[in-house]
Formats: structure tokens, C-alpha cells, sequence
């Protein structure tokens, strides 16, 4: 009788084991590196000091809204560890920053690192060790290429594709203009051009008169903003970071280079670019835009709107409304918890691109409407549509149609 009893004790325990088991496979959580049950480690990299340092804010602008979506539960319960490095915009300290998120702070996945250069550092080996380099904080086209770099992905629209759509303008509206062009020395500087040359086209040739590059490490670009005046231009394509665009803009006025003026959109910000370089300077500069501009009054009673002012007075305070980099920081930030909800109790790094590679006609607060984020697992640009602007006063007017652009990867 013992034994029998022995028996039946065994088997409510063995139910009880077996329920266990197959509730926990229902539930099934997945975890990559940086996940726990309370936390997901993110990493980023910004360039706080040196050359590029406008765009730092961006960095802290994702940093104060992960801490308010942490204020409001995190997602599905899990709090976001942000872990943000200064790179100095310089590409072989950005390799040593990626190499210690992703070797001794064990992170999830690195979110929207910026520059064209650092990202092009660490793009073989972001791939090679698999971990998701996500949302990249630059517009060059090669971010598109799932094929060969299946755990990269930009977010904004790329170089390419702004400057076809300046391209599209020009051939229209200024078929004989004799254009200008100064770029950055680098990746980002030349994917800018080419969009330029295939946007024009056959006509690329006799249009552009004259093309100057410069160096990061340059103090000032005032030489050849003299050198493109002279050439006779009288279009001038400005594809230059925050400070030396704000100096290119303020050189035209002061020797009175009156061209036609396009403005990359990375140095349209008001707040960091126009107001520097003088808002009398500034008059008539086209641009393109995908986001709300906050010093536009059409948006003040936009819900969207209301959403971003109330999360800058309430989490952000000391950032700069005006300083469209901020929007930038806010719309990426939204994109990732979007992703990271998408996860659910799945946050592997495999399932964090598959996710991000499967957003449909998203759209954050900030973005112009009519503008979407849409990816595939064959097309990793999260936006490729844009809107020209005009500057007057001390803000950009929107002008025209939403454009597309039509730039493979």
C-alpha cells in the first residue's frame, strides 16, 4: 500500500511539471544579448564633441524619451538602458565605441549612430558579428542593402534621393543654370553629388561649372564659397554639415554672391544653421523637408504637434525646439519602440530586423503628412519621400508637391 500511495504522489507533480512546460512554450521568451526581463540594453554613438557636435543633441533627445517611456512602464515591462558614446565624429574612435557596446556592454543592438564616415567604420563589422545597426543617423544610400548588409538600416531619406529631387527642380525650372557645387570629402559629401549628377542626368556635364571639396578638420570653407562666386555659378548646391553651412551662407552675403541657394536638408535646422548664420542671409534658400518644421505656425494646432512640444517641456526642457535635429532625435526614437513593441517577448537581434524590416504606412508624430514608413525585406529605406521648402522670414515655407524619389539600393 505504501508503494501505491508513493505512485499517486508522483503523478499530480508530474501533471503540475508537464503544465509548466507547456504554458512556458505558449509564452516562449527569446532573448538576445541586453534583454532580460526588466531591461533592454540599447547602444549608440554620437559625436558630443568635435566637428559634427550639433548634431549631439540628437542623442539626448533619444535619451530623454527613452527615460519617458521608461517613466511609463518601459515596453511590455522592460526598462531601455540607453548607452550613448561621443565618437568626435571620428571613424576609428567610432570603431572603438561600437567594439565596446557590442563586446563588454553586451547590447542589444546599436540605434542610429551618426555620420556617414563612423557608420561606414563599423558597417563589415556590425554584419560580421550579426548585431542590428539600426536606423542609422545618416542618409547614404548604401544603408540600403539588405542583400549584402542584412542588419543594417537607415531612416531618413537618402542623400541621393534629396539631391535628384533638387535635380528634378532644376532641369524644370532652370534648364540653362550654371550650378555650383561644394561638398564634404567624404562619403556622405559624394553620395550627395552623385544624386545630383543622375538626377540631371546627360546634362550634368554642361551644367555644373564647378565642383569644391573640403575637409572636416578645415576651420572655415570662406575660400571657396570666393572660388565658386567666381566661377560664374548661378546656382550654388550647399552639401555641408550644421557649422560650415551656417559660415558657406554667411560668405555668399558678404561678398554678394546672389545664386540660387539649395541647402542639404542634414543643415536645415533653424536653430542651428539660419539663426547662426544670420536670418537676412538666408532669404529664398530652398531645401527639402520630411518632418514639421515647430516654427511653422500651420502646425499649431496639429495633434502631432502637441504630442512633441509636450514631451520638450515636460521631458526635454532644455532642448531647443528650433533645432530640427531634436525632431530627428524624437522621430527615430519613436521608430525603435515602434520596432521594439513589434518584438514582443521575441528580442533576438534576428527578430529586431525582421520586425524593423516589416513596418507598413508607419508614421511617427512628426513626419509631413502624407509622408509613410514603410520597409520590406527587400527595401530598407525607411522614408524616400520629401517635400521642397523655401526660407523666408526667419522659417521655412513648403512649396509644391510630396515627392518621391525613385533610388535603388
Amino acid at each position: 500500500m505504501p508503494a501505491m500511495h508513493l505512485r499517486l504522489a508522483v503523478l499530480p507533480a508530474a501533471v503540475a511539471i508537464l503544465a509548466a512546460a507547456t504554458s512556458g512554450a505558449l509564452a516562449q521568451k527569446k532573448y538576445g544579448p541586453g534583454v532580460t526581463d526588466t531591461e533592454i540594453k540599447i547602444g549608440n554613438i554620437m559625436p558630443y564633441s568635435g566637428p559634427a557636435s550639433a548634431y549631439g543633441v540628437i542623442g539626448k533627445t533619444e535619451e530623454a524619451y527613452f527615460k519617458k517611456i521608461n517613466a511609463e512602464g518601459g515596453i511590455n515591462g522592460r526598462k531601455i538602458n540607453f548607452i550613448s558614446y561621443d565618437d568626435a565624429y571620428s571613424p576609428p574612435k567610432t570603431v572603438e565605441q561600437a567594439r565596446k557596446l557590442v563586446e563588454s556592454d553586451e547590447v542589444l543592438l546599436v540605434f542610429n549612430p551618426l555620420g556617414t564616415p563612423p557608420n561606414s567604420a563599423i558597417h563589415k563589422y556590425m554584419n560580421t558579428k550579426k548585431v542590428p545597426q539600426l536606423f542609422v543617423a545618416t542618409g547614404a544610400t548604401k544603408w540600403n542593402d539588405p542583400k549584402d548588409f542584412p542588419w543594417t538600416m537607415g531612416w531618413q531619406p537618402s542623400y541621393q534621393s534629396e539631391t535628384q529631387i533638387y535635380a528634378k527642380y532644376l532641369l524644370k525650372e532652370r534648364p540653362n543654370a550654371k550650378i555650383g557645387v561644394l561638398y564634404q570629402n567624404d562619403d556622405y559629401g559624394k553620395d550627395y553629388l552623385k544624386g545630383l549628377k543622375d538626377g540631371l542626368g546627360s546634362k550634368a556635364a554642361s551644367m555644373i561649372v564647378m565642383e569644391e571639396s573640403y575637409e572636416t578638420s578645415t576651420p572655415t570653407v570662406d575660400s571657396h564659397i570666393v572660388k565658386l562666386k567666381a566661377s560664374g555659378a548661378d546656382v550654388f548646391i550647399n552639401i555641408t554639415t550644421p557649422k560650415f553651412a551656417a559660415q558657406a551662407i554667411k560668405k555668399s552675403a558678404e561678398i554678394g554672391w546672389k545664386a540660387e541657394h539649395f541647402l542639404n536638408n542634414v543643415s536645415a535646422s533653424v536653430g542651428s544653421v539660419m539663426k547662426p548664420a544670420g536670418f537676412e542671409n538666408g532669404q529664398g534658400i530652398i531645401s527639402a523637408a520630411y518632418a514639421k518644421d515647430v516654427s511653422d505656425p500651420q502646425w499649431k494646432d496639429d495633434a502631432g504637434m502637441k504630442t512633441f512640444l509636450a514631451f520638450m517641456d515636460k521631458d526635454f526642457p532644455e532642448g531647443n525646439k528650433l533645432d530640427n535635429n531634436v525632431i530627428v532625435g524624437y522621430g527615430a526614437a519613436q521608430t525603435l519602440v515602434k520596432v521594439l513593441q513589434m518584438c514582443g517577448n521575441d528580442l533576438t537581434r534576428e527578430n529586431v530586423m525582421k520586425q524593423a524590416a516589416s513596418l507598413k504606412d508607419y508614421r511617427t508624430e512628426i513626419l509631413l503628412p502624407g509622408i509613410k514608413i514603410n520597409t520590406s525585406a527587400t527595401d530598407f529605406a525607411p522614408i524616400s519621400q520629401l517635400q521642397l521648402m523655401r526660407f523666408k522670414g526667419e522659417k521655412w515655407e513648403l512649396f509644391g508637391d510630396i515627392i518621391s524619389a525613385d533610388v535603388g539600393g
